[in-house]
């Protein structure tokens, strides 16, 4: 029940969920971390036996690793998700920064769970599909992103392919793809990689590691304006989300990383109409005043 993203079963997504199965599909030729997928099952539970894998493949990993309790990151896999209807973007639940081999057990059961909750549910009702999902869960080496961002290769307001659409801020991609920061905005010409305009926001809130977890918390102020990216970066992202639209054949949506000045790719999928996520509301970044106020730090669960 466990595939690693560089076997071959792992690119099945009536195995492993559409998530995995595409990660997998990319792993040999782009930077994917290290990762392997437990098969879908149906239910929230996982029996003793799962439970014994799990914690096998994840001292696995820290061999691969070279770590003896490696951070990772446990998202659900859907086997009807990320596809061209239904990306299912934050209908599941994720979780980063897990270390140990029973938190990494209590996270895959909870996003079992998550595919049970009521906000799934209602996604699945809406878009036709059946009541009893499988899912499977993704563990995969924690990337501990300085920035994150969210690219996609076509303009998903208007459909326009002429453009890279990127949206990036600090620390990892909670944040961003949760919709509590405003990004900065960079619009790529496709053809050459030529940056159109750059708007940098007012950045105020960013997602970083916990003991446990990840908290959010107030951007430092001489962080806050900015800009998340240089123009290397910039061009690198948006050669990324073209070559991947030309390898999968259809315009795509991209979780990106930068850690230590190395780019990671997090996810793909392909851009889907309608999709409510914050993460293609792509509001306009800009400059906004500093109210003062700062909430405290949150503990949450990562969304899809």
């Amino acid at each position: 029940m466990i595939w690693w993203l560089d076997e071959r079963n792992c690119q099945d997504p009536a195995c492993v969920g559409g998530k995995a199965a595409s990660l997998a599909r990319l792993a040999a030729d782009y930077p994917v971390p290290l990762a392997f997928c437990l098969a879908a099952v149906t239910g929230p539970g996982l029996s003793p036996a799962l439970r014994t894998e799990l914690a096998e493949a994840y001292t696995q990993l820290a061999a691969r690793c070279g770590v003896a309790q490696p951070r990772v990151a446990v998202r659900s896999s859907a086997v009807d998700e990320d596809g061209k209807a239904t990306s299912f973007a934050g209908q599941h639940e994720s979780y980063l920064n897990v270390v140990g081999v029973e938190a990494v057990i209590t996270a895959a059961e909870r996003c079992l769970a998550s595919a049970q909750s009521d906000r799934a549910l209602e996604y699945r009702r809406a878009h036709g599909l059946s009541r009893e999902a499988r899912v499977a869960v993704l563990v995969q080496q924690l990337v501990h992103s300085a920035v994150s961002a969210v690219v996609f290769s076509a303009d998903p307001r208007t459909g326009a392919r002429e453009q890279i659409v990127i949206n990036a801020a600090w620390g990892l991609g909670e944040s961003l793809v949760g919709g509590t920061v405003t990004p900065d905005l960079y619009l790529v010409r496709k053809a050459d990689l030529a940056i159109l305009s750059q708007q940098v926001a007012d950045k105020a809130v960013m997602t970083v590691l916990w003991a446990e977890g990840t908290r959010e918390i107030a951007v430092p102020r001489m962080m806050r304006q900015e800009p998340a990216l240089d123009d290397a970066q910039v061009q690198s992202l948006a050669e990324l989300a073209r070559s991947l639209e030309e390898h999968q054949g259809w315009p795509v949506d991209l979780e990106c990383a930068y850690a230590r000045g190395r780019l990671y790719l997090l996810q793909c999928r392909p851009i889907t109409t309608g999709n409510q996520s914050p993460r293609t509301r792509l509001p306009a970044a800009r400059r906004t005043r500093d109210s003062g106020g700062r909430k405290p730090p949150v503990r949450r669960p990562a969304r899809g």
